[in-house]
């Protein structure tokens, strides 16, 4: 059994952003555990066709490692896993990664104050225990009445099978969301036929995404101020769609361009209609894309509204009893933030697992820390996803106060902290509070935000310079401390 100070799992933005800080601080003995063979989290993973960012790249990126050379305003994947690649190596994180190593269970044993973590490849303790296993890591597959029986190939876009060719087959699309938005365009000019099952159609905003020339990228190598001036820029315009967010009502003029790049991409008003939302802007992830309406405007495309009624062995019937020859099906169908996988794996100082405790309501002080799980911190967790801006702003806050956590203990000798009770519940109070009155909550829709009990657990509902405000600071106020090292 090996130990060591602090054990990180996961090696996307969050892992990799908290062993490059902490070793920054001075604490050296880290450990990332990673299931894969290389580090890069969700942008190792989702390799289907037209996979990129929906922020921009100037601000989807460290604010401690700026990249003069995107090469478009919305990167596409390769470049972002080369540039988490490129941080792993730069900062030194590679040599403290173990790779293939799948977590299989952590719990913490007060006696000796660590944490135990069983892997595929043994066990170690540790100090501390961040998972960073990120909210998009384990994609979902919908139960279809006889999709077992299906004769040709099926996978989620997150585990794309490129040994599957597409060029004259005809395919089936089930699901709307933004890797579909963006796979969709990618892949409807080689099939002969794309089925796509739309349960609800998503409001579509312009993308406008270009390259960055060989002027911009000289400017930024040579001047880093500018490229700070064009990521603050980005920022503050994209900081200010909270507002609408928080006040529904102020959706109605986004509502208005939405239908007109509706109107512009598709002439057929009956598609028109299928592709026309019910629901308030905003409720449901909003896509931002200049070709995924316009591919299914293509006279290969149907889009079908009816549910999937069965999946016979080379065909998809629908409820009307519409058959429709399939080869292939690939599922666009998302991930569920709402339910960590390891959820219920993680057991804290009473024995019950982060499961247990959560009851489907995945709760947690400054999205952050949780009450009877001692030295325990999770990136992006309950409360941090967003639906405005970059997630990389979250993840530098917790990782801020992270940090001061590992200080405070260091400097106290302290075993282990964890959030009292009451800032655990005074925190959520306050987030129920900003939440109220919300697009999310007031929206008119059901989406991936809300967790099982209905509540928008997935999001921070305000601005993200007020969680960092909130967060990046470590209060030793607000936690308890739990005995002394021996």
């Amino acid at each position: 059994m090996t130990h060591h100070h602090v054990i990180i799992v996961g090696t996307g933005f969050g892992g990799l952003g908290a062993a490059i800080r902490l070793r920054q601080a001075g604490v050296d003995d880290v450990l990332l555990l990673e299931r894969a063979d290389d580090v890069g989290g969700t942008w190792r993973d989702n390799t289907y066709p037209g996979c990129a960012c929906d922020v921009q790249s100037h601000l989807y990126s460290f604010s401690f490692a700026p990249n003069p050379d995107w090469s478009r305003a919305f990167s596409p994947q390769p470049e972002i896993w080369d540039y988490l690649r490129r941080c792993a190596r730069d900062f030194g994180v590679l040599p403290h990664v173990r790779f293939g190593t799948a977590v299989t269970g952590a719990r913490w044993d007060d006696a000796t104050g660590r944490w135990r973590v069983s892997t595929s490849r043994g066990e170690y303790t540790a100090n501390v225990l961040v998972l960073a296993t990120g909210p998009l890591s384990e994609p979902v597959t919908p139960e279809l009445p006889g999709l077992a029986t299906f004769a040709g190939p099926a996978f989620h876009s997150a585990r794309w099978d490129h040994s599957v060719p597409l060029a004259g087959r005809r395919v089936a699309v089930i699901g709307t969301g933004s890797s579909a938005a963006q796979f969709v365009p990618a892949i409807q000019p080689m099939v002969s036929a794309l089925h796509v099952y739309q349960r609800t159609p998503p409001w579509v905003m312009p993308r406008r995404d270009r390259p960055l020339g060989a002027r911009a990228k000289r400017l930024f190598r040579r001047v880093p101020a500018a490229q700070r001036l064009a990521r603050g820029a980005i920022y503050a315009a994209r900081e200010l769609m909270v507002v609408t967010f928080r006040a529904p009502r102020l959706m109605r003029h986004a509502e208005r361009v939405a239908r007109w790049h509706l109107a512009r991409a598709v002439a057929d008003p009956a598609l028109r209609a299928k592709l026309t939302p019910d629901y308030t802007m905003g409720c449901k992830r909003i896509i931002v894309s200049d070709d995924y309406l316009p591919a299914l405007a293509r006279p290969n495309v149907e889009v079908i509204t009816e549910r999937i009624a069965a999946v016979r062995e080379r065909s998809i019937v629908d409820a009307l009893g519409v058959e429709r020859a399939t080869d292939v099906i690939v599922f666009g169908t998302g991930f569920r933030p709402t339910d960590p996988p390891l959820a219920p794996c993680v057991r804290g100082r009473d024995g019950r697992s982060l499961a247990d405790v959560w009851e489907g309501n995945p709760r947690a002080h400054l999205g952050t820390t949780v009450s009877g799980f001692p030295n325990l911190f999770l990136l992006l967790g309950p409360n941090t996803g967003l639906g405005h801006n970059s997630v990389v702003l979250m993840i530098e806050a917790q990782l801020e106060h992270l940090v001061g956590a590992v200080r405070h203990l260091r400097a106290t000798g302290a075993a282990a902290v964890e959030p009292s009770a009451e800032a655990q519940a005074a925190w959520l109070a306050d987030v129920e509070r900003r939440i109220a009155g919300t697009v999310w909550t007031d929206g008119g829709c059901r989406s991936w935000y809300l967790d099982r009990t209905g509540r928008p657990s997935a999001l921070w509902p305000d601005f993200t310079w007020r969680f960092r405000r909130r967060v990046a600071r470590f209060d030793p106020d607000e936690y308890l401390v739990r005995g002394f090292a021996p």
